[in-house]
């Protein structure tokens, strides 16, 4: 049962209006409700081990096991819908020191800065019905917060899930051999360039267009990404994930994800994985971005309920 209000903790406050925004369906996600586990493998680049002395960039094919997934907590959401955006990546390296996620969206910046901001914003939609006086709790709290009205805007429907860019809003960090560290963020970036479909096109599409297409697409053949790290300057900000950085800020290849092929039982797959922005290794660390311990705890949250 949820905790009552005036004991409820922030992640557990998120995961109760997600489940009155989007409903409650048991043994699924509160959000990226809707997804398909695929498997493959990172290859680093030679540039990477001098940004970190991480195990991921040491050189190996290090396997990779991830997750596509719809927007919402909606399992039947169509995919090509709006409300279907943004699309998520969220991907698991196996390594000798222990497993690091890397967790993705196709939103170029995120609406809120805090947690605390993500679970009001939550709270305004719920209170904002067609039927909610003018101006709506939403209306307000966007008001207030412009990044919120326009992030969402920066996620479109792609023709394919392999033709998507994916963005880490969150800034990490990046240790060398010596000890240096560079504050970056993630940018996954399809090889074959990203393909986005008209709002008309989409609105036509199958409910389940997305999530078959890239069944299909990997039994043909293997799909690619150039895993990137966007690196900071001095004075870009990193504990706040509403403000991107520059686009001309250097952005370094890591490597190369290749996914092969998709889980056969894909449903099951997913109960198991439990995609955590703070599980690294040596060599990378979290920023002082307040949202990934926020989304630490609300996943965590999520997981438990979902697995009782």
């Amino acid at each position: 049962m949820p905790a009552r209000a005036e004991e409820a903790s922030t992640a557990e406050q998120t995961i109760d209006v997600m489940n009155k925004l989007w409903g409650s369906h048991p043994g699924f996600r509160a959000n990226h409700a809707k997804g398909a586990v695929v498997e493959g493998h990172f290859t680093p680049s030679k540039e990477a081990s001098s940004l970190s002395k991480a195990s991921l960039f040491k050189g190996s094919e290090v396997p990779v096991t991830a997750r596509f997934s719809d927007g919402t907590g909606v399992p039947t959401i169509p995919d090509a819908s709006s409300d279907g955006n943004p699309h998520g990546l969220a991907m698991r390296f196996k390594l000798p020191d222990g497993d690091m996620d890397v967790v993705t969206n196709a939103l170029k910046f995120f609406p809120v800065a805090t947690g605390e901001e993500f679970r009001d914003l939550l709270i305004a939609a719920s209170k904002s019905g067609p039927d909610a006086p003018k101006p709506t709790p939403l209306e307000a709290f966007v008001a207030s917060h412009p990044a919120a009205a326009e992030a969402g805007g920066t996620a479109k429907t792609p023709t394919s899930l392999a033709r998507q860019t994916y963005n880490g809003v969150n800034a990490f960090v990046f240790v060398d051999a010596s000890g240096k560290k560079q504050a970056f963020r993630w940018r996954i970036v399809p090889v074959d360039g990203e393909e986005l479909m008209p709002a008309a096109e989409a609105a036509k599409q199958a409910p389940n267009v997305l999530m078959d297409e890239i069944r299909a697409r990997l039994a043909k053949g293997p799909v690619s990404y150039r895993v990137e790290a966007q690196l900071a300057e001095a004075g870009d900000p990193t504990n706040d994930a509403t403000k991107p950085w520059p686009e001309d800020r250097k952005s370094v290849t890591m490597g190369t994800l290749t996914l092969t092929k998709a889980v056969a039982d894909s449903a099951e797959a997913e109960k198991q994985l439990l995609f955590m922005p703070s599980a690294l290794v040596d060599g990378v660390e979290v920023s002082d971005d307040p949202l990934i311990d926020a989304r630490v705890q609300a996943y965590a949250v999520s997981f438990g309920r979902r697995s009782q």
